[in-house]
């Protein structure tokens, strides 16, 4: 039999003393702390490595495990978040439109919502040919306030997503709006809903993806995460797909530039905290 299986019979007679006997302390926490990781793994779609896997035992089931431990076992049980695809460039910079300057400067950390934004355009593939992604995310908690998604990337794509987006927020005047110089977010459309909005338009250099990286970091997500794990028949099953996981982006999904929150979550606190500055404020305006 061992050799029929290829192991050895120390291996085997190991084993047989191994499940002979009462399960060790040790071995239980093991059992205990894998049901947690599968269960945290996969309620995530199978998004997240050791450091957020790690947190959530820490923080939602109050769990005092190392971080090298979570790594270990993950390991163990073949748990690995996806690793990064190369992808396309979509940004049509070959026009004799208006560029405008680079006032964000990779400056990706605002102190308040509705402030900077930024957008940009990516695709991905069914069996019935492309659809195109346009997404407009508020940078202070990267969360995506509007999004179109067609089986195009005219203008009228993008600009459908902008509109929506300044309809939902109403951002005052002077906020920064910041996208790659692509033909659509140079459009005359797309210039002047930014300029009756009382937008600040940025545009990041050409060629250089770093230059709107928070957005470039969204797709990479978006991808790795979901999108790469499933083939779509139709362009419907990819529009749906995208709906499901820009939700959970949204409400769910854990961001280290956050401190590990969701982007809904860290609005939510910054409402919580402002309100409660304004209340004490006027308490001693009025005192």
């Amino acid at each position: 039999m061992c050799h029929v299986l290829g192991v050895s019979r120390s291996g085997y007679y190991a084993y047989v003393a191994r499940i002979s006997r009462e399960e060790t302390e040790r071995e239980a926490f093991n059992r205990h702390l894998d049901q947690l990781i599968l269960r945290h793994f996969h309620t995530n779609y199978g998004c997240y490595g050791s450091p957020r896997i790690w947190r959530l035992l820490r923080e939602k089931d109050g769990l005092k495990v190392s971080e090298r431990k979570v790594t270990q076992r993950m390991g163990e049980l073949g748990l690995y978040a996806v690793q990064k695809k190369k992808y396309v460039v979509t940004t049509d910079s070959d026009h004799d439109e208006k560029v405008f300057e680079n006032h964000l400067n990779r400056s990706f950390l605002p102190d308040f919502p509705n402030t900077t934004w930024a957008t940009d355009i990516t695709y991905t593939f069914t069996l019935e040919g492309f659809v195109y992604l346009n997404p407009v995310m508020d940078l202070f908690s990267r969360r995506i306030i509007s999004y179109r998604i067609d089986d195009h990337m005219e203008a009228r794509l993008s600009l459908n997503a902008l509109r929506e987006a300044i309809a939902r927020r109403r951002p005052e005047e002077g906020f920064v709006h910041h996208s790659d110089r692509g033909s659509q977010y140079t459009s005359n459309a797309y210039v002047k809903t930014l300029e009756e909005a009382g937008a600040v338009i940025s545009m990041g250099r050409k060629g250089d993806p770093y230059d709107n990286a928070c957005m470039e970091s969204f797709f990479a997500s978006l991808k790795k995460e979901f999108l790469h794990k499933q083939t779509f028949a139709t362009k419907e099953e990819a529009y749906a797909a995208v709906d499901f996981y820009i939700r959970f982006y949204n409400q769910h999904r854990m961001h280290s530039s956050l401190n590990y929150v969701s982007p809904m979550e860290a609005e939510m606190a910054y409402t919580k905290a402002h309100s409660a500055y304004t209340k004490t404020k006027e308490a001693h305006s009025v005192s």
